[in-house]
């Protein structure tokens, strides 16, 4: 690949900062690099590749010279930037929700539809986490036995929210060991040693009921698959851990698929790894998971309460796949 001038906007937080380690370790041809942040991180340096790099406040004509821009700085910051990075000849592959229902936007994962890729106008939307490993998951069963209906809930980990939230969840946990009530400064309730089926942590609900996160899954997954027909539902919840994603989905399909076809369905496809043999306790843990650029997925079997459908469990990091790594690789293929 020839090398290119990159920027990262969002340098300095949780995910941008990932980014730069992704670049780095899969050796993405950086010509030169400029990181980008708010006015809080003026006056910090990144460190890429053994050198320390001044980081640059966000402006408006940040991005001359920029070929391929990575944003994770918001949905506001994408909406007033972005635009302005397409319009000086950079191609942006941004993290937020604010591209991704549009339509002149590819929304996209690479192992499921890397052709809409060319399609860009300047922007490329990054899906959500939690949308992206379920698809790279559904996408070799859709080809094969075309998806009607999935049924997921989610089990998401407290760094999808931040670093502000990993520090409730620290401060919440040693709270409730001191024997202390634990103060809340993100989440509306604790978090530590519970489970809060709301996600955003603020503004979630819609007026159907569902979650923005929920709708978000919904939605965006029907656009990556390229199929309006699957009905999705999605109950989505935020639990203490610190990274990686875990879904219970049920999956119904036109034609009976066996959980030995699934499975090897799954064996075959790109960036998947089967975890899968729950005798000897074998099957996907975030735990595990953290660190990894895979999707894994487990607990794969026949739902008895119906005659075409699967029961699985797929699990992810959160910050690499879910957003940083997804985000370089669709790079890649710029």
């Amino acid at each position: 690949m020839t090398p290119k001038s990159v920027a990262v906007a969002g340098a300095t937080g949780l995910v941008g900062s990932r980014m730069l380690q992704v670049l780095e370790e899969l050796e993405f041809p950086v010509k030169s690099l400029k990181p980008l942040a708010s006015e809080r991180s003026r006056g910090k340096s990144i460190t890429f590749r053994g050198e320390s790099i001044p980081v640059e406040v966000l402006a408006e004509d940040s991005f001359k010279g920029v070929e391929i821009a990575l944003f994770s700085a918001g949905g506001g910051t994408s909406k007033r930037f972005a635009p302005f990075a397409a319009k000086d000849g950079c191609v942006v592959v941004d993290n937020s929700s604010a591209w991704r229902m549009d339509p002149e936007v590819p929304l996209v994962v690479p192992e499921v539809n890397p052709g809409d890729i060319a399609k860009h106008k300047g922007i490329i939307a990054n899906p959500n986490c939690s949308t992206i490993q379920m698809v790279v998951v559904l996408k070799p069963l859709h080809d094969a036995a075309r998806i009607k209906r999935v049924v997921v809930s989610t089990y998401q980990a407290v760094s999808g929210a931040g670093i502000k939230a990993l520090d409730d969840l620290f401060e919440q946990t040693r709270a409730v060991l001191d024997g202390r009530e634990p103060e809340c400064k993100v989440f509306p309730y604790p978090i530590a040693f519970n489970c809060l089926p709301q996600i955003p942590q603020s503004d979630a609900f819609t007026e159907n009921g569902y979650t923005s996160e929920e709708m978000k899954m919904v939605n965006e997954t029907k656009k990556i698959m390229g199929d309006d027909s699957i009905r999705v539902t999605a109950t989505t919840v935020r639990v203490p851990v610190h990274t990686g994603h875990s879904e219970s989905v049920n999956v119904e399909t036109e034609k009976k698929l066996t959980a030995g076809e699934a499975r090897e369905l799954l064996a075959k496809a790109p960036g998947v790894v089967v975890e899968d043999d729950p005798a000897n306790q074998v099957y996907p843990l975030a735990i595990r998971a953290a660190g990894k650029g895979e999707t894994f997925v487990g607990r794969i079997r026949e739902d008895i309460s119906h005659p075409s459908a699967l029961d699985m469990w797929i699990v992810s990091d959160n910050l690499l796949k879910g957003a940083a790594l997804n985000a370089v690789q669709i790079a890649e293929r710029l």
